[in-house]
């Protein structure tokens, strides 16, 4: 094969992946921008709010906010948690849910995509936070 060629088509497929690479850090960028104001506007205002109702049912849970998620904590054991952060480490940016429960001296992890930031509903959030804390009710 001429050297010629070997070089244009290595050129194109540089050109196609800076592209490609520029479109995923917009798109991330966009998520990012979604998801700051669904954590501000919804998740945080209805984690807080779900923690205190489990407070006035005996079962003590504190939100944190750390800095691009929201966790709600078991007052009990810090790896009893539940937390909702943004993966942006794929093609598509994702919200997920992520659910912590130590059972005995064995601590059982779960992780769920939520959806894009952009069409995550109060009611779609409730019902993640919903699930994930039938697990710690359960006895």
């Amino acid at each position: 094969m001429e050297t010629a060629d070997v070089r244009k088509h290595l050129l194109r497929t540089i050109e196609h992946v800076k592209h490609r690479a520029a479109e995923r850090r917009a798109r991330n960028d966009e998520a990012a921008n979604a998801f700051e104001v669904l954590l501000n506007r919804t998740a945080v205002p209805l984690f807080r709010q779900v923690a205190n109702i489990l407070k006035a049912e005996g079962i003590a849970f504190t939100v944190f906010t750390p800095t691009g998620s929201v966790r709600m904590m078991s007052d009990r054991s810090t790896e009893d948690f539940i937390e909702l952060s943004l993966d942006s480490d794929g093609e598509t940016p994702q919200v997920m849910g992520h659910t912590s429960r130590k059972r005995g001296s064995r601590v059982i992890q779960s992780e769920q995509a939520i959806g894009a930031p952009e069409t995550i509903t109060e009611e779609g959030l409730l019902e993640f936070l919903t699930k994930a804390i039938e697990r710690f009710v359960e006895r």
